[in-house]
């Protein structure tokens, strides 16, 4: 559980702390787990879940917690992060809905769509015995929602679990996910309004079982870090990197370094994001999941460092943005 001596002096941060409580300006723990950050007009938006509830146990005797929906925070600088409340919320009152309460709804993805303007919100939609395996897709006007449901789909034919989204630079946008029951990652192209696919897919690790996937790019050069897959429970992270988002990818070695790499620092990665304004600057997204305790999970932000070889994401007890100038 959360423990009141941890709220006293972290209304604003000045730094970030990888693994320690994180709260919003009104002074209450961050719910933003497995999710996203966009940057749009100025400011940054978190998109997670919101698991602000009780532990349960599944049918199959997996820790969750009911669907709530999917937190929406805004924040100009990183560090301070304000609620802007829940941009796609679960529904009550229909026991067959993707977002009914006894379902699974994770992953939330957001991209910003520059043709039509909209926000399309990608998400891992689920029974609580994870055989439903689809897709859900969201749209917005408002980059802080309401999001409205348009449904969800196997993508391609095919089941999907953990997922994310990523945007080239010519504003090709593509789902990447973890198909045949996690054993391979399927890329797949989306429609030029990022709500649909347009059947164009190619496999990627087949029968190496990696979830968690987070993709980003930098100087023409692709980056895919996932997951072994061990449940709630951390493992090494691997990269991969790629010149072409559809083309052969090579699966190298664990980029982490510091105490606890091989095991991710305890976490599990969901994103990396560049920081607007600081060339060459990225931030790691990791989620510290405690299976007993789900609400009170936390998050590892760390920043990306490019070598010769590679990429590099060194452990900090402490770290702010000027890391990146140095």
């Amino acid at each position: 559980m959360i423990r009141d001596s941890e709220l006293s002096d972290l209304i604003k941060y000045e730094d970030f702390q990888p693994g320690e409580l994180w709260l919003d300006t009104n002074g209450k723990p961050i719910q933003a787990h497995g999710g996203s950050v966009l940057f749009d007009n100025g400011m940054y938006y978190w998109y997670g879940e919101n698991k602000d509830g009780p532990n349960s146990l599944s049918r199959i005797g997996i820790q969750r917690v009911d669907v709530i929906g999917i937190s929406c925070y805004s924040s100009s600088d990183l560090y301070n992060w304000t609620f802007e409340g829940i941009a796609l919320p679960a529904i009550s009152d229909d026991p067959n809905h993707d977002l009914h309460p006894s379902k699974v709804a994770e992953r939330p993805k957001v991209l910003k769509n520059d043709q039509t303007g909209q926000y399309i919100m990608w998400l891992h939609v689920d029974n609580e015995d994870y055989t439903l395996a689809k897709t859900g897709v969201a749209i917005s006007d408002n980059p802080a929602g309401p999001f409205v449901y348009m449904g969800s789909k196997r993508p391609n034919g095919v089941d999907s679990r953990d997922m994310t989204l990523f945007k080239d630079e010519d504003g090709t946008a593509y789902l990447i996910h973890s198909s045949d029951w996690n054993k391979t990652l399927i890329i797949s192209r989306l429609t030029d309004d990022y709500t649909d696919l347009n059947g164009e897919f190619t496999k990627a690790f087949i029968d190496q079982s990696r979830e968690a996937p987070a993709v980003f790019k930098h100087a023409g050069r692709y980056y895919l870090l996932s997951s072994g897959c061990t449940g709630w429970y951390p493992n090494a992270a691997l990269v991969a990197e790629s010149d072409r988002m559809m083309g052969r990818w090579e699966l190298k070695d664990n980029p982490l370094s510091g105490v606890n790499a091989r095991k991710t620092f305890y976490a599990q990665s969901t994103y990396v994001f560049p920081v607007q304004g600081l060339e060459n600057s990225f931030i790691f997204m990791a989620d510290r999941w405690w299976p007993e305790e789900l609400a009170d999970s936390r998050y590892v932000w760390l920043p990306v460092t490019f070598m010769d070889d590679g990429i590099e994401i060194k452990w900090a007890d402490r770290w702010d943005l000027n890391t990146f100038r140095k």
